[in-house]
């Protein structure tokens, strides 16, 4: 009997990833009072990113991760403490897999489609 359905397990973790991305934001921002950087956001991508390779790694080296737990861990519970951190698990993915273009076009596609958005939807919010 399965407790929880798929998406109510991605619900889960998203809200702890939430809940944990705005704990560290604000435990960096009791270290830095008044950053002129983001520091609290830089140590949410970087830590999930060492969490997104160690819990994958586990989960590639040792088969030990369940299907729910994985949901739950990697898209759930990292998806919503940082997506940056399945970015850099699918973009060093790639580049291991000898997708070498292929890593270099995430890279950049998201880095320029991704500022780009945020230029086009801050230029329609301001009706310019």
């Amino acid at each position: 009997m399965k407790l929880l359905t798929e998406s109510q397990m991605v619900g889960a973790g998203g809200f702890i990833g939430s809940i944990l991305r705005f704990g560290i934001n604000g435990l960096v921002h009791r270290w830095i009072p008044y950053p002129t950087f983001p520091y609290g956001t830089l140590a949410a991508n970087v830590v999930g990113c060492f969490a997104i390779g160690l819990l994958g790694g586990i989960a590639e080296m040792r088969d030990v991760v369940a299907p729910g737990l994985r949901l739950f861990l990697f898209v759930g519970l990292l998806g919503g403490f940082t997506t940056f951190s399945t970015f850099g698990f699918e973009t060093l993915t790639l580049a291991r897999n000898a997708a070498h273009v292929g890593a270099l076009a995430n890279v950049v596609l998201h880095v320029l489609a991704g500022l780009g958005a945020v230029l086009l939807g801050l230029m329609l919010a301001r009706g310019s």
